[in-house]
C-alpha cells in the first residue's frame, strides 16, 4: 500500500477539489465523485483498487452512523417515528420482496433465497447522498427530520435481510420460527447494547480527569466498541451504533464541557467529510474489478438487469410514500399522529425520489463469499455485484441530478414555521437576554456596582433588547462588524510578526476568540 501513497495522496486532494466545485455549481458532491473515480479507473497505470468489505462495515460505517445519530434530533425522531419507522423497516422489506420476485420471474438463475439477498442490498437508500443534496435546496423540516430518521435505521433493516437471505441462499434452506426469534434478538440486542456501552462511556466522561483531547478520543473509541460487540454477540451493530449515539447526544450537555462540544463536533464535521468523499470515490474506482467478475456475461444484459432494478426500486419507493400518505389519513381518527393534515402530493413524491443509493448497498454485495460451504462458486454473485453498482451509479446519478429540480418545481409545503426562521430566532434570543436580566436583577442586584464587568454585561442585554438594527439592518451590520474583526485579525498577526519574545500562544487564543464570536454572529444571521 505504501508504494501507492502517492496516488492515495492525490485521491485526497482530487476529492477536496471536487466537493469544491460541486458546492459552486450546485450539485450534490456524491455525483462528481463517484464519476470521477469512473474516468480515473479506465485510466492506464492506476493501480488497481480492492474494496475490502470488512474495511467499509467496521471502518467506515460505524462512525458515518454515529456522526449522523449525534446530528439528529431526538425530539423530531420521535416525532415523525410513525413514518420513519415504517419507511426504516416496513418499506425496506417490501422493497427487498419486490426485487426478489423481480429477480426471481425476470432473471436467469435467481431463486428466491437470492432475489431476497439482492433486494436486501440495494433496498437501503443513502443518507449521505440525499443530505448532500438537500444542502442546495429549502425543504420543510419536516422532510428534513423523516429522511434523516429513516437513514439511521434503515441500514439495519436491510443488513438484517441481507443475514436472513445469505444463510438461505447458503444453504438452500430457511427456518421462519428460527429466523423470527434471531431478528428479535438482533433488534433489541442492538438496542440493548448500544445503550449499555454509551451509558459506560458517559460515566467514562462524568468520572474520568479529562479534558477536551480525551473526550475526543473517546467519541472515537465509543461507536468501534458499540458496533464490534453488538456484531461478536450476533446482534445488530447498526442498531448498537445508532441507539448509542442518539443516547450520547441527548446527554451531551450531562457530561462535556463546552469547549469538548465544540471542538467534538468540529474534528467529527471534518472527519465524516473525509470518510464520505473517500468512499464515493471508491466506488468509482472500483469499476474495472466488478465488470472483471462478470466473466463471459453479456455485460449489456448485466446492465439492462440493473437498469430495471433501478426502475423497480424508484416505483417501490415512490408508491411507499404515497401509500404512508394513505395510511395517514385514514388513521388520524384512530390514533394520534404527528400532523393529521394532509402533507400534499408534494411530499410523498419527494420522499419517493429521494433514494439513492451507496455505501451500504456496496459493502453488502462486496462481503458475499466467493465460494460456499462445499468449495462450489456462491451462485449469481458477479451479477449481484454488478446490479448493485449500477443500481448506485443510476440512483445517483438519475435522483440526485434531478432532486433540486423537482423541489424547484413540486415544493413541498411547509406547514411547520408560520413566521420566519429569522422572526423566530430574534425572539429566542430576546427571551434569552431577558433570562439573563431576571437572573442579574433578581439574583446578583447587589453585586451589579462593585463588578463593573457584571454591570457591563447587563448593559448589553438591556441595549439587545432595545435594539432594532439586528433584524431591521442585520446585514449592514454584520458586514461592519466583520470589518471590525478582520481589523483587530491583522493588528494581531502584526504585533506576533514585530514582537519576537511576545508569546504566540496568547495571539493565538485571541485569533480564536475573534473566530469564536464571528461564528456567533453568522449563527445569529
Amino acid at each position: 500500500m505504501l508504494k501507492d501513497f502517492e496516488f492515495y495522496l492525490f485521491l485526497v486532494f482530487l476529492i477536496t477539489m471536487l466537493i469544491m466545485l460541486a458546492n459552486k455549481i450546485k450539485v450534490a458532491y456524491p455525483v462528481l465523485l463517484v464519476l470521477a473515480g469512473l474516468v480515473i479507473s479506465f485510466i492506464p497505470g492506476v493501480p488497481s483498487i480492492k474494496i475490502e468489505p470488512e474495511l467499509l462495515f467496521i471502518i467506515f460505517l460505524p462512525p458515518l452512523l454515529y456522526e449522523a445519530a449525534w446530528s439528529t434530533s431526538w425530539k423530531e425522531l420521535w416525532r415523525w417515528r410513525r413514518i420513519i419507522f415504517s419507511f426504516a423497516f416496513v418499506v425496506v422489506f417490501f422493497t427487498a420482496l419486490s426485487v426478489a420476485v423481480f429477480a426471481n420471474y425476470f432473471i436467469p438463475g435467481f431463486s428466491l433465497a437470492l432475489g431476497f439477498l439482492l433486494g436486501g442490498i440495494v433496498s437501503p437508500p443513502d443518507a449521505v447522498s440525499a443530505g448532500a443534496i438537500l444542502k442546495f435546496v429549502k425543504v420543510p423540516k419536516r422532510l428534513a427530520s423523516i429522511l434523516e430518521g429513516e437513514s439511521l435505521l434503515n441500514d439495519a433493516s436491510s443488513l438484517i435481510i441481507f443475514r436472513f437471505a445469505m444463510i438461505a441462499a447458503a444453504t438452500g434452506q430457511f427456518v421462519w420460527h428460527e429466523a423470527a426469534g434471531s431478528f428479535v434478538w438482533m433488534c433489541l440486542g442492538g438496542l440493548g447494547i448500544g445503550l449499555g456501552i454509551a451509558y459506560v462511556f458517559l460515566k467514562m466522561h462524568k468520572i474520568l480527569p479529562t479534558d477536551p483531547n480525551i473526550d475526543i478520543l473517546l467519541t472515537f473509541i465509543a461507536p468501534f466498541s458499540m458496533y464490534l460487540a453488538a456484531e461478536q454477540l450476533h446482534a445488530s451493530g447498526v442498531l448498537a451504533v445508532v441507539t448509542g449515539g442518539l443516547f450520547l447526544s441527548y446527554r451531551s450537555h450531562d457530561f462535556l464541557s463546552s469547549a469538548s462540544r465544540i471542538r467534538t463536533v468540529t474534528v467529527w464535521e471534518s472527519f465524516c467529510f473525509l470518510l464520505n468523499g473517500i468512499v464515493f470515490m471508491l466506488i468509482g474506482l472500483d469499476l474495472p474489478e466488478i465488470v472483471s467478475g462478470l466473466g463471459d456475461t453479456d455485460i449489456y444484459t448485466a446492465i439492462g438487469y440493473g437498469i430495471a432494478v433501478t426502475i423497480v426500486l424508484i416505483i417501490v419507493r415512490i408508491l411507499a410514500g404515497y401509500g404512508a400518505l394513505i395510511t395517514t389519513l385514514v388513521m388520524r381518527n384512530f390514533i394520534t399522529v404527528a400532523d393529521p393534515q394532509s402533507p400534499g402530493w408534494q411530499t410523498p413524491l419527494i420522499i419517493g425520489w429521494t433514494g439513492m443509493r451507496g455505501v451500504v448497498s456496496l459493502a453488502a454485495a462486496l462481503s458475499i463469499p466467493l465460494t460456499l460451504d462445499d468449495g462450489s462458486p456462491f451462485p449469481q454473485r458477479n451479477m449481484i455485484l454488478f446490479i448493485t453498482f449500477i443500481v448506485i451509479l443510476l440512483t445517483l446519478l438519475l435522483q440526485g441530478l434531478t432532486l433540486p429540480f423537482l423541489l424547484r418545481k413540486f415544493p413541498p409545503v411547509d406547514r411547520d414555521f408560520i413566521r420566519s426562521v429569522k422572526e423566530i430566532d430574534y425572539d429566542i434570543r430576546n427571551s434569552l437576554a431577558k433570562v439573563a436580566i431576571d437572573k442579574i436583577q433578581s439574583e446578583y442586584a447587589n453585586k451589579i456596582e462593585s463588578f463593573p464587568a457584571l454591570k457591563d454585561q447587563l448593559q448589553k442585554y438591556e441595549n439587545q433588547l432595545s435594539s432594532s438594527e439586528i433584524i431591521l439592518n442585520y446585514e449592514e451590520y454584520r458586514r461592519i462588524y466583520i470589518d471590525i474583526l478582520d481589523t483587530q485579525r491583522s493588528w494581531l498577526i502584526s504585533k506576533n510578526r514585530e514582537e519576537l519574545l511576545l508569546d504566540e500562544n496568547i495571539i493565538r487564543k485571541h485569533l480564536r476568540l475573534l473566530d469564536l464570536q464571528e461564528e456567533r454572529l453568522n449563527m445569529k444571521g
